[in-house]
């Protein structure tokens, strides 16, 4: 899809401040070395704790682009550019994101956690992509900036999306949840990393959480939610698999061989038994 620079500015909430023609964009890019298409391009001038992207502006407009969201006025001339200004540049990325977020029905699955995001996301678009057209996280775009411009790749070509979100810190999953809308949640650890930015365990489960505010069903591991359901959202439908018999998906026995893993699963009466192509403890415990 494709929106107009008017409509952006909509969006944004933002104002011109050099408005020349009614541009279509299709293109988000925040990083003037990688230009592919400037024409329907629109450059986000991103401040970040090491750099600022309002440096990069003529550098972006030499490349061709001529459309701006920036913070700060240019400090250089940019001729026949749309430039809208606004407070944030990086909240205008994510709100435009949402924005097109808002355009698409089909099923999206929310992947958080502390560890595995990628391993599960690529694991379910192998499982599940004889049956759907999809649209996931390229690499290990789960940041606040890597969630926008992931979203930003669904169109109408797609049947469903595979997005993971990563947040080290109190205060950033929240817009995440904006923009990727999940549909389906998978919770697949809360483990050691990025500790130094919660309180506890506890305090890093709700945060977490807060992606599947609005999620109708969690997919997550006994182990990290069983005595904290009280988090978790009541009209959301919880999943939980371990060992014991209480859960959705009851593990039966793990049998570790050299380069494999066999793993019995109890699942409403029917038993299956899956084999993993790893033996070690961290590959096996992913959901």
């Amino acid at each position: 899809m494709a929106y107009s620079i008017q409509t952006i500015c909509l969006v944004v909430k933002g104002q011109f401040i050099s408005q020349h023609s009614d541009d279509t964009i299709e293109n988000l890019v925040y990083d003037s070395r990688r230009i592919l298409q400037p024409s329907s391009s629109l450059f986000f001038a991103l401040k970040t704790e090491h750099n600022d992207g309002h440096k990069y502006l003529l550098n972006a407009y030499k490349k061709g682009i001529r459309n701006f969201i920036v913070s700060d006025h240019p400090a250089n001339k940019l001729a026949e550019a749309n430039i809208i200004l606004v407070e944030d540049s990086l909240s205008a990325l994510q709100e435009v994101a949402s924005f097109h977020r808002d355009h698409f029905s089909f099923p999206v699955i929310g992947i958080t956690g502390s560890n595995g995001k990628t391993i599960v996301k690529e694991w379910l678009n192998h499982l599940l992509g004889e049956d759907y057209k999809i649209v996931r996280s390229p690499k290990s775009f789960n940041s606040q900036i890597g969630v926008p411009l992931s979203v930003w790749q669904m169109n109408e070509q797609h049947t469903l999306g595979i997005f993971e979100a990563g947040i080290s810190s109190s205060g950033e999953m929240e817009q995440l949840e904006k923009i990727i809308q999940p549909t389906i949640g998978v919770l697949t650890n809360i483990g050691e990393a990025h500790s130094e930015g919660f309180l506890d365990d506890t305090h890093k489960l709700a945060e977490k959480l807060l992606l599947f505010k609005n999620c109708p069903v969690l997919i997550a591991r006994n182990k990290d939610v069983g005595g904290k359901k009280e988090l978790i959202e009541k009209d959301t439908r919880l999943l939980t698999w371990g060992s014991a018999e209480s859960n959705t998906f009851v593990i039966k026995t793990i049998q570790k061989q050299r380069e494999k893993t066999e793993v019995t699963i109890t699942y409403q009466s029917s038993t299956n038994t899956i084999v993993v192509p790893f033996a070690d403890d961290a590959s096996i415990e992913m959901p």
